[in-house]
């Protein structure tokens, strides 16, 4: 299918001369599942917003769908999870916020409609849609945001830190909306615990706002040395088995070192 985003010498300095970006090259893959992590300050938001088309980068391009650099036609492809979701709540009830992109692209009142109690329903938003968003607390207003960017199916999920104050019963919600989208998901996070549940693939972030890692998650996530470079630590589990078990076989989450353990004690 090919690639719905390419990055070519990306960089971006800010006007107080804060480099953010360096020379950032990747490409994403239509269907890919790919987690950008990176320690605070290392530029993962900003490179959100350049791959969204939110920033004009001081130098590169990024193409779209390998037929154009303008963002803004393509916009309706696109959908991008700002930190905080007071940037994406803008209507005066949540409903609207979530009828708001079905409407930019036309949909039909009831195929929006469908889409919105499907979500509100998964999401737990269905006795908050005639609420305004700002009497919401910190984690309704994630979860709306998420429905939001979700009702009008972009090509493309740019979603940084996703689950921001959602407790662990929406998390796995809202990972099972991932999961099942049918486009490519991007997400960014500092916290390499959560990378196995969001991607195959990872790319790390040095702290000097270039790419210093690109592969699978496995591969990044189990070399400890690299990560600690960057600023990171591993993943809670792989920290507990390094040493013990060979890279290959360290469990990357909870569940998987359950199963592990299981079957030891067996």
């Amino acid at each position: 299918m090919g690639p719905v985003i390419e990055s070519h010498g990306l960089s971006h300095e800010y006007p107080d001369g804060t480099t953010a970006l360096r020379d950032v090259s990747l490409t994403i893959e239509a269907g890919e599942r790919v987690a950008v992590i990176g320690a605070n300050g290392s530029g993962k938001s900003t490179l959100q917003l350049a791959l969204g088309g939110l920033v004009d980068a001081s130098a590169g391009t990024v193409e779209y769908f390998g037929e154009t650099t303008d963002a803004e036609t393509v916009r309706d492809r696109l959908g991008v999870l700002l930190q905080d979701p007071d940037d994406y709540l803008f209507n005066t009830t949540v409903r609207e916020d979530l009828e708001y992109g079905p409407a930019q692209l036309g949909m039909s009142k009831q195929a929006a409609d469908r889409r919105i109690e499907r979500l509100s329903d998964r999401l737990g938003l269905t006795g908050l849609l005639d609420q305004p968003p700002f009497r919401l607390s910190g984690g309704e207003k994630q979860r709306a945001a998420v429905a939001s960017v979700l009702t009008f199916a972009p090509d493309v999920l740019l979603l940084d830190e996703p689950f921001g104050a959602v407790d662990g019963r929406y998390r796995e919600r809202i990972l099972e909306l991932m999961t099942a989208h049918d486009g490519a998901v991007v997400s960014f996070t500092p916290s390499p615990d959560l990378v196995p549940e969001l991607a195959d693939r990872v790319i790390l972030i040095g702290q000097d706002g270039s790419v210093v890692a690109d592969g699978p998650v496995r591969e990044i996530l189990t070399d400890g040395p690299l990560l600690r470079e960057h600023g990171l630590r591993p993943p809670a589990t792989v920290r507990l088995f390094d040493g013990i078990v060979d890279a290959d076989a360290i469990p990357l989450t909870v569940s998987e070192a359950r199963e592990f353990l299981v079957r030891e004690i067996r």
